[in-house]
């Protein structure tokens, strides 16, 4: 498992249909060892606090085996790293074998698998089309949130070590059919025993049980 890339980027207005969008969805990859912190990476900042960042969205990573599946349904898109919005282009982590409260060292930071993410409407407006947060969600390719457990220093080529794993098996693929209303009470019920799983799901899971 390595960190393929890493990208930053700060507040921007751009114009969307008609009015003008405070966003930081525009990532640029950055050279060298980049300090990560409780609440973000340095040179990074969330644009609405109401929506994104805090300590359960601290960091946004994407799976680099994904960008394949992308090139294909998207041809004519240029999709470089960090297209997606992530900090953290990843290699060898996926969805489906992710627990919710997995543990990771990358450099000298370690980082908690906390949830999915599902984008709102800058996703569309990133890539100019009305679809793109629909195909998004339906791919199931959702990428993953960390909370940071320890500051510290981060770098492309940084190995990604497990330190430990979530013992309620509740992967990161099973929070987003929760969250797509795929999945029974039961998966329900256990996900909501996952001390790591983010404050606003647990709220929003605990509406679903009948």
């Amino acid at each position: 498992m390595k960190l393929i890339s890493i990208c930053v980027g700060l507040p921007r207005e751009v114009s969307w249909k008609g009015r003008p969008i405070t966003t930081s969805i525009f990532k640029q990859p950055v050279a060298g060892r980049v300090m990560m912190r409780s609440l973000n990476l340095a040179g990074d900042q969330q644009a609405d606090l109401t929506v994104h960042g805090g300590t359960e969205k601290a960091i946004y990573a994407y799976p680099m085996e994904h960008y394949a599946y992308w090139r294909q349904e998207l041809p004519d898109q240029e999709l470089p790293w960090g297209a997606f919005g992530e900090n953290l282009t990843i290699e060898g982590l996926s969805e489906t074998t992710v627990n919710i409260g997995d543990r990771f060292r990358i450099g000298t930071a370690e980082v908690m698998v906390t949830q999915p993410r599902f984008p709102c409407f800058k996703l569309n407006l990133k890539f100019g089309r009305d679809d793109m947060v629909k195909r998004f969600l339906n791919s199931r390719l959702s990428g993953i949130y960390f909370s940071v457990v320890k500051e510290g220093e981060v770098g492309a080529g940084d190995e990604i070590a497990q330190v430990s794993r979530d013992e309620n098996n509740i992967t990161v693929a099973d929070i987003v059919k929760i969250y797509v209303r795929e999945a029974d009470d039961i998966l329900v019920h256990r996900a909501l025993q996952v001390p790591a799983l983010a404050t606003e799901l647990k709220t929003y899971f605990q509406q679903q049980i009948k």
